[in-house]
């Protein structure tokens, strides 16, 4: 039963998406050419209601699904790895044009070539966890 509220919750997520436009490849090229405040506007959504999540859940002692208290550690100091990785990231995202979430809705909505990045995804997080202990972090 608990498989089918998050498939209900991820379907409502990809439908959201895709009518905000935030799985437009247009979209996302005007963002890096700052033509457009549309997927700015949408990340500073995301990043107040995360920031606002997490204000309630250390605050009011939410509990997870299964009744236990949410933990969430602070984050290890470590500046230059952060940007670092948001380097790659946001360089793989303006290739590709389209961050990892949209992925998955792009493949739904039967862009199959998409299935390309997919798999260079998943390489690649395969590569960073054979080489992750010989990395400096």
């Amino acid at each position: 039963m608990k498989v089918l509220k998050y498939l209900i919750v991820g379907f409502i997520f990809g439908i959201v998406l895709t009518k905000s436009e935030a799985v437009s490849w247009y979209r996302i090229y005007e963002m890096f050419q700052f033509q457009s405040f549309h997927m700015y506007g949408i990340i500073m959504v995301a990043i107040v209601t995360g920031a606002i999540g997490i204000q309630l859940i250390k605050r009011k002692d939410i509990k997870d699904v299964d009744g236990f208290p949410i933990e969430i550690p602070n984050k290890e100091n470590g500046n230059y790895r952060y940007w670092i990785g948001g380097l790659i990231f946001g360089l793989g995202w303006g290739l590709v044009g389209s961050c990892p979430g949209p992925i998955f809705i792009l493949l739904g909505a039967g862009f199959y070539t998409i299935g390309i990045v997919l798999i260079g995804a998943m390489l690649g997080t395969y590569i960073y966890g054979v080489f992750k202990n010989k990395l400096p972090h």
